[in-house]
């Protein structure tokens, strides 16, 4: 099933993008429907040449170590493009892709995309931006993983996803718009699920829980001081 013109539009990097130009993009696209928990693309997959985007839901990017450790390298919401091994490197998928809701999946193919591009070279520009923006969080990662401890990565993560999804005003304080499992936290910020859980109640003064992932933001200014590394509760 090609994209529609609609689906084109929610696409970040096509932004701006003239109907004409989507119009003639539709040919060359296709839409999957994955259910939740299926996975998109497995880590090591030859991807063929083409452009992926998040038509609807969000996706789940994880990398397994060489210890069999899942880390959780970011979640992707509509309108996000991802696997950029696809277009830009040696084609090959560098980390396992796996529906986190049920969603649609755009591909695009690259000749049709290279076309867009020169006609509208902001596209490109748009797309750099976005993989450069994910290189530097990766080297984030990297850095706290190895120099940072678990609690001030577990402040910094809370703060991150305050920030990219929103938060809500509630009587007890800021609320996160999106729902973060113990397990997601615990793989997003390379500690075990059990110090996880250890580490939110000793929180418990700065940080609300509720079951089924709702974060509350109690104390901000104290939560910033945790993430900055200059308290430890």
């Amino acid at each position: 099933m090609q994209a529609s013109l609609e689906q084109l539009s929610q696409i970040t990097v096509f932004a701006g993008l003239e109907t004409a130009d989507k119009v003639n993009l539709q040919p060359y696209t296709q839409v999957q429907r994955h259910r939740k928990g299926e996975i998109i693309l497995h880590e090591g997959d030859v991807l063929p040449t083409k452009l992926y985007a998040v038509a609807s839901g969000e996706i789940q990017v994880t990398k397994i170590a060489m210890t069999g450790k899942e880390t959780i390298l970011r979640i992707l919401a509509a309108g996000e493009i991802f696997a950029a091994p696809a277009l830009l490197g040696n084609g090959i998928s560098p980390a396992t892709v796996t529906a986190e809701s049920d969603c649609e999946i755009i591909t695009i193919e690259r000749d049709a995309l290279l076309k867009a591009i020169g006609q509208n070279p902001e596209i490109a520009l748009r797309m750099l931006m976005v993989f450069n923006s994910r290189i530097q969080q990766l080297h984030e990662t990297v850095h706290g993983l190895v120099s940072e401890r678990a609690i001030v990565r577990l402040a910094k993560l809370i703060q991150y996803f305050a920030a990219e999804s929103g938060t809500e005003l509630s009587p007890q304080g800021e609320c996160l718009k999106v729902k973060l499992s113990y397990y997601r936290m615990a793989r997003s910020s390379g500690i075990t699920y059990e110090e996880c859980v250890r580490l939110i109640k000793s929180l418990k003064s700065v940080i609300g829980y509720r079951r089924g992932g709702t974060i509350i933001i109690l104390d901000p200014k104290k939560l910033d001081a945790i993430a900055s590394g200059n308290i430890d509760r």
